[in-house]
């Protein structure tokens, strides 16, 4: 029930938000307070769930579509508070749509919602950290998807830079906080798990071409200078392996992280 009211707040929201998007004399205050009234309540949910199997609700793919949609529901009040993204109206936007899609996922039939105690190999505070951290730095990653969209579709050189400027920054700053998760925490938790630190198993392998992907784009943004069209194109096309890994390699793909 909570999690339904949640998903209502974010289509009132987006409603109001699609208003304001294309009918620019209309200002919109009341769509952010409702992102974070549903960040809110995600919270209260995963906190219910992580008391009811007595460990952090992070263990399987709905509680992790509830945690993102809790990070995309927050980030997209965050960024209207921030100074550089308040005036931007396509961001709020996409992370709204975003974490609506997150929940309709979490509602479907690929995400079983039954309560259940995670299995032994999960019950680590490494794998905590290791997933945590890895959808943290992918919400950046997600920022940094539209404002690369919106890099590349910008009418005047000024827009260009200025989108390119919010690009860097959300991979910036996601970067670390996504190597930590995916790569430092993931290789410690498997140790503890497997007995191995890396095992090339298809999500591991995945995730390496993501943070390469990234790597990429920072070493050729910042080292090169670069600012070329291919920069956007390299976010964008890093987000969407992110997302494979998630989605694609957990359905597609069998591996030691197919229980979860």
């Amino acid at each position: 029930m909570i999690a339904t009211i949640a998903f209502a707040l974010l289509i009132v929201a987006q409603i109001l938000q699609s208003v304001s998007l294309f009918r620019t004399a209309v200002k919109d205050r009341i769509s952010p307070w409702l992102a974070l009234g549903s960040g809110i309540l995600l919270l209260v949910v995963v906190i219910q769930r992580s008391i009811a199997i007595k460990f952090f609700a992070l263990t399987n793919m709905y509680e992790s579509l509830l945690f993102l949609a809790m990070l995309a529901s927050l980030m997209a009040f965050a960024i209207t508070r921030w100074k550089s993204t308040s005036e931007s109206k396509a961001l709020p936007f996409s992370l709204n749509i975003l974490a609506i899609i997150f929940l309709a996922l979490a509602s479907s039939p690929i995400a079983p919602s039954a309560i259940k105690p995670p299995v032994p190999a999960l019950q680590s505070g490494w794998l905590i950290l290791h997933v945590s951290f890895t959808f943290i730095g992918e919400i950046f990653f997600a920022v940094g998807l539209v404002t690369a969209i919106l890099q590349l579709t910008a009418k005047t050189e000024d827009s260009r830079k200025k989108f390119d400027r919010l690009t860097y920054t959300s991979v910036a700053v996601g970067y670390p906080i996504f190597t930590a998760g995916a790569l430092v925490f993931g290789a410690i938790w498997a140790e503890n798990a497997w007995g191995q630190w890396w095992s090339w198993d298809p999500k591991e392998t995945w995730a390496l071409v993501t943070w390469l992907t990234y790597t990429a784009y920072l070493h050729f943004r910042l080292v090169r200078k670069n600012t070329s069209k291919l920069m956007p194109v390299l976010v964008i096309l890093g987000f969407a392996i992110a997302m494979f890994t998630f989605f694609g390699v957990n359905f597609l793909l069998s591996g030691l992280h197919s229980y979860a």
